[in-house]
């Protein structure tokens, strides 16, 4: 009923300026339109490709990117759903294609009527896109296909805006998984604009930036990678949202494997940005991250290092330093820097960064304990390089290490505690998925801080025995500090939203291997952890462990995420 009253509505207003159409349906201020509708191959850098990071919205679960102009298809962020609205065109348009329009007769003002096929696809694109988002699939499908079969009505079979319906279609399918009916949708959605403006339009580059994603998505890098080639080509090689399509076809040929290719293309995708004034945006920031995440996994801490003081040089210029994102980008550099032996400007960067968390978020936050964790870190490698030369100042740091990470322990006990506590109220307060996040990261750096603790005793009792002639054997006050690690996520393991994680496990398997290889070299036969465990028991949890982590492993590998 409430459709068919729509529908009648629409219907009674036969005559509607076109700027009247998309100011006051579809939201867009009028000031907008001369931009977002050009049909020109010069598409407005705001409204059109790219942007990803600057205009997210952060607190919808997907982007929803309007589209306007011949069904021309703009894309979001990467591996998100875009869905797509279609228009009548600019009137730049409709003055010399509009009459020819399947379905809409052009009148002398430039209006137009429509007919009750274009209405209800209207209508059925909004009411699909609308349930989309709230994560209601069934019922968007139900209104998707129900547009597409009103636009192949209203407009024609071959028309841009059927083109429109079978994206908006496909792009619900990619979310389900469904692919093998996503692929056709996409691939008719790029057959019909080449055939409506030709291969190297813009809308068609854009349509191949779909098809890209939806590859990608599937590790289909082969054919990723020629989706977005196809785009580059079209947009050409000086446009400023080509930087977007290098920046994606970067990514592919890395984890293609082609690691020196992927380096130069991201490399172009930058300098692009720079040279159009965009070298201090959020996009270009990202980009930058993620070149200098390629130099640390191939170990080239040199350049790393050169493009995280970029990094932190332009955040720090921007934001100063009372902001998260020049704390973020100081603490990256500065485990680059500890990674590479500079151990005096690790310490200095990550005394700051702890000095202004401290400023701006609470005292018991997890971010805290992390950077806590991180300095202490730093302390024990300080001590190891004076051992030889200041044995006072090498006991020194590793003091200020005990201390950091006695208030790391602390802060993630607070954590998990508080989480548990919630745990008979979370779904009313919280997220399950922030609740998820916070809880793993403050199990990680309580493991952490425990096992670094302990490494911390060993190298104090490696310090002592130096300075003796008969060392002693390693002590149970040594061990102490993994045993607290092992109970720690045993304590906690039974809450599997936040224990069940490979990136938990690994920290526990370091735990029990430590412990597994000190015991091994020393004289305790049984440990305490809950009940007696003998060295067998140990090994067969270190077995166990090892299971779950490769068969995680394999399972995410079938599955290509």
């Amino acid at each position: 009923m409430y459709l068919r009253q729509v529908a009648a509505r629409l219907l009674r207003r036969i005559r509607i300026p076109k700027q009247s159409i998309y100011s006051s349906y579809y939201g867009i201020p009028a000031n907008m339109l001369p931009n977002l509708l050009s049909s020109t191959r010069k598409c407005s850098y705001k409204y059109g490709f790219g942007n990803y990071g600057s205009r997210a919205n952060h607190k919808r679960s997907f982007l929803l990117t309007i589209m306007a102009g011949q069904a021309a298809i703009f894309h979001g962020i990467y591996a998100n759903p875009v869905l797509a609205d279609a228009s009548n065109g600019s009137s730049a348009e409709t003055e010399s294609e509009g009459a020819n329009i399947t379905g809409l007769r052009k009148i002398e003002d430039g209006s137009v009527i429509s007919n009750v096929h274009t209405s209800k696809w209207r209508i059925f694109t909004d009411n699909g896109r609308e349930y989309f988002l709230q994560g209601k699939l069934d019922e968007a499908e139900k209104f998707f296909l129900s547009a597409l079969e009103e636009a192949k009505k209203g407009f024609g079979d071959r028309d841009p805006h059927v083109a429109s319906a079978c994206n908006n279609l496909a792009e619900l399918y990619r979310v389900r998984k469904l692919f093998d009916k996503a692929e056709p949708l996409y691939l008719e959605a790029v057959k019909i604009l080449e055939e409506s403006f030709g291969a190297d339009d813009i809308r068609v580059g854009a349509a191949f930036h779909n098809l890209g994603q939806f590859y990608l998505v599937q590790r289909k890098l082969d054919e990723s990678r020629k989706s977005y080639e196809i785009k580059g080509r079209v947009l050409g090689l000086g446009h400023v949202d080509y930087a977007d399509t290098l920046y994606h076809l970067g990514t592919v040929l890395y984890l293609q494997g082609k690691e020196k290719d992927a380096e130069a293309v991201i490399q172009d995708s930058i300098r692009i940005l720079e040279e159009a004034g965009q070298g201090e945006s959020i996009m270009c920031i990202r980009r930058l991250r993620y070149l200098a995440q390629i130099y640390l996994k191939s170990n080239r801490l040199a350049e790393a290092e050169n493009v995280q003081r970029k990094i932190l040089h332009i955040v720090e210029l921007s934001q100063g330093w009372k902001s998260m994102d020049t704390v973020i980008a100081a603490e990256r550099l500065a485990l680059t820097l500890r990674s590479a032996g500079s151990l005096k400007e690790a310490q200095e960067l990550l005394e700051r960064c702890l000095d202004t968390r401290k400023t701006i978020l609470p005292e018991d936050h997890i971010q805290i304990g992390a950077n806590m964790l991180h300095f202490a870190r730093v302390a024990i490698l300080k001590a190891n390089r004076l051992r030889k030369i200041h044995i006072a100042e090498a006991f020194a740091e590793l003091d200020r290490a005990r201390d950091l990470l006695y208030n790391s322990t602390r802060i993630a006990r607070q954590v998990l505690n508080k989480l548990r506590n919630q745990k008979g109220s979370r779904q009313k307060s919280r997220a399950p998925e922030e609740t998820r996040r916070e809880g793993r990261a403050a199990l990680i750096i309580l493991l952490q801080s425990l096992d670094t603790l302990g490494l911390l005793e060993i190298t104090k009792q490696e310090l002592q025995e130096s300075m003796e002639e008969h060392p002693d054997p390693p002590s149970f006050g040594t061990k102490s500090a993994f045993f607290q690690c092992i109970s720690a996520y045993k304590e906690f393991e039974s809450d599997r939203l936040i224990s069940d994680s490979p990136e938990v496990k690994v920290e526990y398997l370091s735990c029990l291997k430590r412990l597994s290889s000190l015991i091994s070299n020393g004289e305790v036969k049984e440990i305490e952890v809950s009940g007696k465990a003998t060295l067998q028991e140990l090994n067969d949890e270190i077995k166990r462990v090892e299971g779950e982590i490769s068969r995680y492993r394999k399972h995410k590998s079938k599955a290509g995420a």
